[in-house]
């Protein structure tokens, strides 16, 4: 489906992001994963992608928070894979706190890398694709980029936003082949979600699995956690042709989250 796309996804050296990469590679598209990890272990992902689905993989890291770093990323993955067709916005970071205890670096570091950096790499990535007329920018935003949730300004905040620059960038290149779409996750059984997990067993004096049921059960009335693999497959859909029409909107698999 994808195959001889060029595919960027941040952040995709564990969790969602890697999931998203491997069912991109799955379809046939080469990639270049990013992030932080074990050196050693980043290599065996690399080179397992290539062998299992026959893709180029290139790894190349970066600091995301810097924007004139993640231009010059972008820039890098253009050249180890021959252009960028796909950039998926991925890598995120999450800090609770009540916004009046809220340390401002826990902010700022959020909004740079959650927010700041969609802005930079979609920048960067966009003349790219309409070199070739044809692209797809992917933002992995958040329920909370439709609802919030208290202690959680900051990563509201830089969702929200990343929900308003997908429209901004899907107007923008409406009808030149380019899309641009946010994917917007309900509660995903990742490690930054399994601390909540474990802090809230703490709190309440209780097993993890009685955690994760009460966490679920607050927000997701699937009362099931959605899979990086669901993920990855929309994102797969998002980047087909089955999708050439769907620009400035909002994916969101949340087991019912936003719908209440």
């Amino acid at each position: 489906m994808l195959t001889g796309k060029n595919a960027v996804v941040t952040g995709s050296t564990s969790g969602i992001g890697l999931a998203i990469a491997r069912e991109l590679a799955a379809n046939g598209a080469n990639l270049v994963i990013n992030g932080f990890g074990d050196a050693d272990e980043i290599e065996k992902q690399r080179i397992d992608l290539e062998l299992e689905f026959d893709v180029k993989v290139s790894y190349i890291n970066a600091d995301l928070m810097r924007g004139e770093a993640t231009r010059a990323f972008i820039d890098q993955a253009a050249s180890a894979l021959g252009g960028v067709d796909i950039l998926v916005n991925n890598a995120g970071i999450q800090h609770t706190d009540p916004i009046e205890n809220f340390p401002v670096e826990r902010w700022d570091a959020i909004i740079a890398l959650n927010l700041s950096a969609v802005f930079h790499g979609t920048a960067a990535a966009l003349p790219y694709m309409k070199k070739k007329g044809w692209g797809r920018v992917i933002n992995i935003a958040s329920a909370h980029g439709l609802v919030a949730s208290a202690y959680k300004s900051a990563y509201v905040a830089a969702k929200h936003g990343v929900v308003g620059l997908t429209k901004v960038t899907a107007l923008e290149n409406a009808g030149s082949g380019i899309t641009c779409n946010a994917i917007c996750p309900g509660w995903v059984r990742t490690p930054l979600v399994e601390k909540q997990i474990e802090a809230l067993a703490q709190k309440h004096g209780i097993s993890i699995e009685d955690a994760a049921k009460e966490l679920l059960a607050e927000k997701q009335p699937s009362l099931q956690f959605v899979t990086p693999k669901q993920l990855g497959a929309a994102a797969v859909f998002l980047a087909s042709e089955g999708a050439d029409q769907m620009t400035g909107t909002t994916l969101s698999l949340d087991g019912g989250w936003t719908a209440r």
